[in-house]
């Protein structure tokens, strides 16, 4: 037989061998216990009979000798003990006599010393006197068989040569010396036998199927609630647990039921417990996972980022102090280089604070309402100077005040990135178009900058942390490859998006704000 193996959470378990077969009815199995159950009982029923028989066929015509020997043994007593008292010929002695010999069929003929007739009971006298003397004197007739004999009486089976009846005698002497013959007859014993065998036989045969019948429904009946049972259990190792037991039986199996019943509970309930832990575990061990390839990549990035600004300031600081140029003008550019080059380092410290203050979620977002228009408006007017030195025009032409939700402060670094990432990478006509696109719930503010494209393979790259497509301009501008990763960091702890689009003639970021 196979053995079944079921996989859970990833464990498999193995059930009791066996085998069966489930069909939109239910189970069909092989060793059902349904059909144990009729079959045991079918079998035991026929054993039964056939036993019946066996004995039947065997000892009942014995049975049936004995009895009538016993039957004659208790006439003889009776009689006896009447002729001891002399009241043989009394009525009440006859009333006894007569009840015993028609419940028994029992002939019977007492004479005494002078072969005078005392009693009888016979519808034929003659007949019997003739066959008790010839007991007497002819008592080894071939025709007779002894069965018991003692010094009072003798019991023999013998067959009347006239009508070949057989019967069992009884014949002797009373103790008043009265002789007396008891004779009953077999009335074909061996035929009673067969019509006995023969109608038991019937009987049994329909007791048997009608029993079958019976028992098959009852097996039914008490099997229902067992298949029941191993439905829910087959749904609980598939980890359904809707599946419950509504049996209103108080017998074994309902106590089983209501088990099981509870016992679905408490896996759901231990399922439900682990697959929250495994949950959290799993989330705990990505995070950290993830810290430390976070951790591994600031360390990687932050020691590059650094090692050439520092390289620069100590070249330059130890050609100052060595006094490779004496000249003021050399020695007033080798301080701006070591200042400039300082005044980037904090600048991307301060950024990557930020950023971890982001990530960890270590800053409070402070959600408020406030006009993103106005916001912008403020801060194209800020950055007036830069913009006019670049001979860059910038088209925004939003007028009217659009308000939204979000932290003011952090949405204005947001574009505050944005705004400067257009202005160091605008070329060709140099036209930076800022615009304010309303939708159903958000609004969506883009920069957009004329220049070159953003390669196809960077796009997704471009929110990592220290990533720059192009180093060598990224450098000439001071920029440190983070400002993009503040922007997607502010924007995921305010639970909005932000985008970049490449067109024909320029590159567009986006990010989204929720309008109510």
């Amino acid at each position: 037989m196979p053995r079944h193996v079921y996989k859970v959470e990833g464990k498999d378990f193995s059930t009791i061998d066996f085998e069966f077969a489930k069909t939109d009815m239910g189970y069909k199995m092989k060793y059902s216990i349904k059909r144990q159950f009729a079959t045991i009982f079918i079998g035991l029923m026929t054993a039964t009979i056939l036993l019946c028989w066996f004995i039947n066929s065997t000892f009942l015509g014995e049975y049936y000798l004995n009895n009538k020997m016993n039957a004659l043994k208790n006439a003889y007593a009776v009689i006896n003990r009447a002729a001891n008292a002399g009241n043989i010929l009394s009525e009440e002695f006859g009333i006894q006599i007569q009840k015993i010999a028609e419940k028994y069929n029992i002939n019977l003929i007492v004479l005494d010393a002078d072969s005078q007739m005392r009693i009888t009971f016979s519808s034929d006298p003659e007949t019997m006197s003739r066959r008790l003397w010839d007991n007497f004197f002819n008592s080894a007739s071939s025709s007779s068989v002894i069965l018991e004999e003692n010094s009072l009486y003798s019991v023999q089976r013998m067959v009347d040569s006239r009508t070949m009846t057989e019967y069992v005698e009884m014949w002797g002497v009373l103790d008043n010396g009265n002789i007396f013959l008891l004779r009953s007859a077999l009335e074909g014993i061996q035929d009673s036998v067969s019509i006995a065998n023969r109608f038991l036989a019937y009987v049994g045969i329909g007791a048997a199927v009608i029993s079958g019948i019976v028992i098959l429904m009852v097996s039914r009946k008490v099997t229902e609630p067992i298949l029941e049972l191993a439905d829910i259990s087959e749904r609980m190792i598939h980890l359904d647990f809707d599946a419950k037991y509504y049996g209103n039986s108080r017998t074994e199996i309902a106590l089983l039921g209501n088990n099981i019943n509870e016992l679905s509970n408490t896996l759901e309930g231990t399922i439900s417990e682990l697959k929250t832990a495994n949950n959290e575990l799993q989330k705990d061990i990505e995070k950290k996972n993830e810290i430390d390839e976070m951790r591994k990549e600031f360390l990687s990035n932050v020691s590059h980022e650094l090692k050439t600004p520092i390289a620069l300031i100590q070249g330059y600081a130890e050609g100052l102090k060595e006094g490779i140029n004496d000249d003021a003008e050399s020695r007033e550019f080798y301080c701006d280089v070591i200042i400039d080059e300082s005044n980037k380092m904090n600048t991307m410290v301060k950024k990557l604070l930020t950023l971890n203050q982001l990530e960890f979620g270590n800053d409070v977002v402070s959600m408020e309402r406030f006009d993103i228009a106005a916001l912008i408006r403020n801060y194209i007017q800020s950055a007036e100077i830069l913009t006019k030195q670049k001979e860059i025009s910038v088209y925004f032409h939003e007028q009217e005040s659009i308000f939204v939700w979000g932290d003011e402060f952090k949405t204005e670094e947001v574009f505050a990135n944005y705004f400067s990432n257009a202005i160091n990478h605008v070329a060709g006509e140099k036209i930076i178009d800022i615009k304010l696109k309303k939708m159903e719930d958000k609004v969506r503010i883009s920069v957009f900058n004329t220049g070159e494209q953003i390669p196809q393979e960077s796009l997704s790259h471009l929110w990592e942390k220290f990533y720059k497509v192009d180093k060598a301009r990224t450098r000439a501008y001071g920029g440190s490859g983070v400002g993009l990763s503040i922007v997607k960091a502010i924007m995921e702890s305010m639970n909005q998006e932000c985008g970049v689009m490449n067109y024909d003639n320029g590159v567009e970021f986006w990010f989204e704000l929720a309008a109510r």
